[in-house]
């Protein structure tokens, strides 16, 4: 055996700086405390879903969906006869972009009454984010089976002789 010391014993010199971050596998005790954000910067991400939805608004309500050739027909409609709970949607938004929800409930009252939790939930989002505070939406699976049992209502009843006012 070799009695020399090993380089890892050697006393640390005195311009020596240990490496930033925990010293070992285990995280530190006591974390560094966040930074908090500016509120600029908390309400970036409903300031930027926003403009995306004001975009397509804005695309949707200068081409007319009401004139064939513009965007591509709904394949459920053209291959099997059958409305879609979205089909009217694009009507219905370009009906909504220029201020006329009579005729946008006429094309699709679904997208409409989305549009409508669609801006309820973004200004409860926005006004948590410029509080600091995170924005939870905790649906549980009862509610997500709600909402496709309605879309399924909505789609068998439209396409049934007695809901012709649901169609578009």
């Amino acid at each position: 055996m070799d009695a020399s010391p090993s380089p890892a014993a050697d006393p640390p010199t005195p311009g020596h700086r240990p490496a930033p971050g925990p010293p070992g596998p285990f995280p530190p005790v006591f974390p560094p405390a966040p930074v908090p954000a500016s509120r600029l910067r908390r309400i970036a991400g409903p300031a930027g879903v926003m403009a995306g939805v004001i975009g397509a608004f804005v695309l949707v309500g200068s081409v007319d969906p009401n004139e064939p050739g513009h965007y591509p027909v709904c394949p459920l409609l053209r291959f099997t006869g059958i409305y879609c709970p979205g089909c009217g949607g694009l009507r219905s938004a370009y009906a909504v972009a220029h201020g006329d929800i009579g005729t946008a409930f006429g094309s699709n009252a679904l997208a409409v009454i989305g549009y409508g939790i669609f801006a309820v939930a973004w200004v409860l989002w926005m006004v948590r984010a410029a509080a600091g505070r995170p924005a939870r939406l905790a649906l549980r699976p009862v509610h997500w089976w709600a909402v496709g049992a309605v879309l399924m209502i909505f789609t068998v009843v439209r396409n049934l002789p007695f809901g012709s006012a649901l169609v578009p």
